[in-house]
């Protein structure tokens, strides 16, 4: 018996929808993760992009245990002297709840060319309406 090489043109790809209302933040970003990977799948191998797509709904009530809320700050640096910005969770969670659930997303996949790709296949909304009616999305049981 040889070993199953999938091949990018063979890849069939899935829709699956996410329901992050009172959930932790971690665990949806991680349960996306692994779908945008592709490792829920017998067929998968890491040197192939073989994920499905994922819609995660009600970004907004999205949970962070513990004193992550008051105490988690997402940092990032324009490049220039002074640049460094920050923002607490508090108020990114209040304002843009789809940023953080995306950074958390795009900490928990691989930083080469398969994980930026994987990303693009995850969309993120603030509540429980979405646009991909036609894509036929299943719900997400495991």
């Amino acid at each position: 018996m040889s070993t199953f090489m999938p091949k990018a043109q063979e890849i069939s790809r899935k829709w699956y929808i996410l329901d992050a209302a009172d959930k932790p933040l971690g665990h949806t970003a991680a349960t996306a993760a692994m779908i945008l990977r592709g490792k829920h799948k017998t067929t998968f191998a890491p040197h192939v992009d073989c994920g499905d797509h994922v819609i995660i709904l009600n970004a907004s009530k999205a949970v962070l245990t513990g004193k992550k809320l008051e105490q988690k700050v997402y940092r990032h640096h324009s490049g220039w002297v002074g640049g460094l910005k920050e923002v607490k969770y508090s108020k990114l969670m209040a304002e843009n709840p789809e940023k953080a659930m995306m950074l958390a997303v795009k900490g928990m996949l691989p930083d080469t060319t398969i994980g930026r790709k994987a990303l693009t296949r995850c969309k993120i909304y603030r509540d429980a309406t979405h646009n991909q009616q036609a894509q036929k999305p299943e719900a997400w049981t495991l």
